[in-house]
């Protein structure tokens, strides 16, 4: 299905796509995948150990690009309109708010994030029905839709369970036979659900890379596939164009170039698709190059600056119309850098001495935010543990010095198939990688790499072998929240 060529073939560098990877290995961040097309023809592929082609990645907003697809396929089949209001397609649930910005918001507004109100957190309040949830909201600061760009993302999810009352069945199965079926999308993508049964439509599409790339080269056509127009070229040209301002700080970076339906606008005349923790697809026509990255780098500001900053400085705009010249040498290089590249684990530098002194001691700890009672660290070679106890019972979480274990995170219940919601016998997989950054202090990083991604940092510091200070924070999504705060203890 997929074509290859050299980088060189296309105008690309190999030596500079190595260059790339060299960059953002060397900030530390989180890949777990990256694709370079350019015309008909794929130039770089790969995916970081343990992942591969067939992983269904979980791209969060860029679910939103998708719906957005999927509502101009309902406007192109008459389901509604542009113009047409929220409040007319979901009565029922917009009944509740009298809030007249709210009542008057239309698709159009939706798709801009242009909406009324500051929505309220979600995740938080575990409500029975997400949709009804978002016009219960009681704010009474709010201004008229499409005036003032706001990030929206639960009114994202409004509109795409807007767009499943109107068709009849879930966003994603629309999809299917009108767009993916034909581009060829892999049968595993689909998306999770929200409490009160519609799709997670703003977050939870779950796809490979490789499809991802499908979806962002036929919006990049025009809505056109082998010479047939699936989607109106108007609403393709519409939804990848500036339709509002989203630079009210003024400032230039990668994503205050304009907003679109649901699409940003970036460098160069660009577009791309832009989900939480990294998950992008940068579509470039002027050179007709698509470009995905996912990975999972939440907590880092500047990942996303990084990635986009430095692919455009040393790939699309060094990219030439013709041919170069043949480098054998480079693109070995490339090759053989890139295949040696692993999920990112934290790097161990210092002695490990210290771990004889605490190797298999049990510390009781103080009263703390985590609710961990009791730990003790058990060390080989190879793999490492961390055994505690909290208010779920006795937990193990196994690790590597320097690398990464992949296992199973020990808490139980968080969401599955459904977000927010507990799911009983339910463990996330992840990767765990620990290194002494100080003689006696041990760092631990844990990635969620599940349906879910998110980070989780451990840092324990010893004052001596019989005393320890504990600080642990994340940056995940509804999850890990069971540890994070200080917390201090003594060798029992």
């Amino acid at each position: 299905m997929f074509k290859y060529n050299s980088p060189e073939k296309k105008g690309i560098s190999s030596e500079n796509i190595e260059k790339y990877l060299r960059k953002l290995e060397s900030r530390k961040l989180s890949t777990h995948d990256m694709i370079i097309m350019r015309g008909e023809e794929i130039v770089f592929e790969k995916y970081w150990e343990p992942f591969d082609e067939n992983f269904s990645h979980r791209m969060y907003s860029v679910t939103k690009s998708i719906l957005s697809i999927a509502v101009g396929f309902a406007i192109q089949e008459g389901y509604f309109a542009l113009t047409d209001k929220i409040c007319d397609l979901l009565p029922h649930e917009a009944g509740v708010q009298s809030d007249r910005n709210m009542s008057d918001l239309t698709v159009r507004d939706m798709l801009m994030m242009s909406t009324a109100k500051t929505p309220k957190d979600w995740f938080g309040a575990r409500h029975p029905d997400r949709v009804r949830f978002y016009f219960e909201n009681e704010c009474k600061e709010s201004h008229p839709g499409g005036t003032i760009f706001e990030y929206d993302s639960p009114g994202s999810f409004v509109l795409g369970a807007a767009l499943e009352r109107a068709v009849g069945m879930r966003f994603m199965d629309y999809l299917r036979p009108r767009l993916f079926d034909k581009i060829g999308v892999s049968k595993g993508a689909r998306c999770l659900t929200c409490p009160g049964g519609h799709s997670w439509s703003d977050s939870a599409v779950l796809c490979t890379a490789r499809d991802l790339l499908l979806i962002g080269k036929f919006m990049m056509n025009g809505g056109v596939w082998n010479g047939e127009e699936l989607l109106s070229g108007d609403y393709v040209r519409e939804a990848t164009s500036k339709q509002i301002d989203n630079n009210p700080m003024g400032v230039e970076n990668y994503c205050t170039h304009g907003y679109g339906y649901l699409i940003w606008r970036t460098y160069d005349n660009s577009f791309f698709f832009n989900g939480m923790g990294c998950q992008l697809c940068i579509c470039v026509p002027d050179k007709d190059i698509v470009f995905v990255y996912n990975g999972d780098n939440q907590g880092n500001a500047i990942a996303k600056d990084i990635i986009i900053d430095e692919l455009f400085d040393l790939i699309i705009r060094p990219a030439k119309d013709c041919e170069l010249p043949e480098n054998k040498l480079a693109e070995q290089s490339l090759i053989t850098y890139a295949n040696g590249l692993k999920l990112y684990a934290v790097k161990n530098e210092l002695s490990r001495e210290f771990e004889k002194k605490i190797n298999g001691k049990t510390f009781i700890l103080n009263e703390n935010p985590m609710g961990i009672k009791r730990m003790c660290f058990r060390f080989t070679d190879t793999v490492c543990s961390l055994d505690y106890t909290n208010a779920q019972g006795e937990k193990t979480l196994r690790f590597r010095i320097g690398e990464n274990e992949f296992g199973i995170f020990p808490e139980e219940g968080y969401s599955d198939e459904i977000g927010s919601q507990f799911a009983k016998d339910h463990y996330l997989k992840c990767a765990a990688s620990g290194a002494w950054i100080e003689e006696q202090k041990l760092f631990i990083r844990v990635q969620a790499i599940d349906n879910y991604f998110g980070i989780l940092n451990m840092n324990f510091g010893f004052k001596d072998e019989n005393t320890v200070g504990i600080y642990m924070n994340k940056t995940a999504e509804d999850f890990f929240d069971e540890y994070k705060g200080f917390a201090a203890g003594k060798a029992e």
